[in-house]
């Protein structure tokens, strides 16, 4: 396996998606190559203040170093040490319509170098939804969607194993409460030997080609459904949750800062209006009630 063998999916997929996601808010996304001073590079594609979303990105990112970063080694500790490949698509979208989810997808692939040792490869990705007011068949529709992209790739079974690991990643423990309603994360994929390549990248390739199918029937359902201040000040308060996994949790933003990557892309996902309030809680039977006591429950949605 080679960086030449999966970069050129990587590529086409940002651009794909892309397309597809101007095409839809009417606005172009910024393009922003960049070179990281350590080896490798990316290009940033971003939207702020568009026509439907209010702040995402969709970025591409092939970077390499001659040490593995705390992030990498904590779970592979025998890789310490190694030289390091690592590239990727990874995108955030935040509407500004409180009825339209944020979502986060990422495919991506790591190799692991080392003189007079075969490379060590593996791929890892998702995506998973985050609600603010939730309904029962937007999320049927993602999880169907997610579902159809993993069942070639090992059937029922490992969609289960891959829907659980997500409700246990994207899982806030200061919190004791999800992040959103889940959806799919797998990491390590053949680094134990276990899954051939063309297994772990057929399955990488359905998860990034599955995104737009999961998405954008969602969006288009509730593009132009009304709301006021009360609906955006729950969506703030709700994204600060957010930010404080992103900032605590999630292993690609803490690779990318231990890596010496670049800021601006990594911190590409964060909401660019959020809120915290003191030991606040819904009114009971309330529409934002409904989130927790429904939505913020992992179960079986298809």
């Amino acid at each position: 396996m080679t960086p030449s063998t999966v970069r050129p999916y990587f590529t086409d997929l940002q651009t794909r998606i892309v397309t597809r996601l101007e095409q839809f808010d009417g606005q172009a996304f910024k393009a922003d190559g960049w070179a990281r001073p350590g080896g490798g590079g990316g290009l940033s594609r971003v939207i702020e203040e568009g026509n439907f979303f209010e702040r995402g990105g969709v970025n591409f990112s092939h970077v390499m170093g001659d040490g593995m970063p705390a992030s990498a080694t904590a779970h592979r500790p025998e890789l310490a040490g190694r030289r390091f490949e690592a590239m990727g698509v990874s995108l955030v979208l935040h509407p500004h319509n409180p009825y339209c989810p944020t979502v986060h997808m990422n495919v991506r692939c790591f190799i692991a170098l080392a003189e007079g040792k075969d490379p060590v490869w593996w791929f890892g990705g998702g995506m998973d939804l985050t609600p603010y007011y939730g309904y029962e068949d937007d999320v049927r529709h993602f999880h169907a969607t997610c579902k159809a992209a993993v069942l070639p790739f090992g059937g029922e079974a490992e969609h289960a194993r891959l829907k659980e690991w997500c409700d246990r990643y994207f899982f806030l423990k200061h919190r004791n409460e999800p992040r959103g309603v889940g959806g799919l994360f797998f990491d390590d994929l053949g680094a134990d030997g276990k899954t051939d390549f063309d297994t772990a990248f057929g399955l990488t390739r359905s998860v990034g080609d599955a995104f737009i199918d999961a998405y954008l029937p969602i969006i288009e359902r509730h593009r132009d459904a009304p709301y006021g201040e009360r609906e955006r000040d729950f969506q703030a308060y709700r994204r600060g949750r957010y930010v404080e996994f992103n900032l605590v949790f999630d292993r690609g933003t803490l690779f990318g800062l231990q890596s010496g990557g670049r800021t601006e892309s990594i911190l590409m996902s964060m909401p660019p209006i959020v809120k915290w309030r003191y030991d606040w809680h819904p009114e009971a039977g309330s529409p934002e009630a409904r989130l927790y006591d429904v939505f913020l429950q992992p179960k079986d949605w298809v």
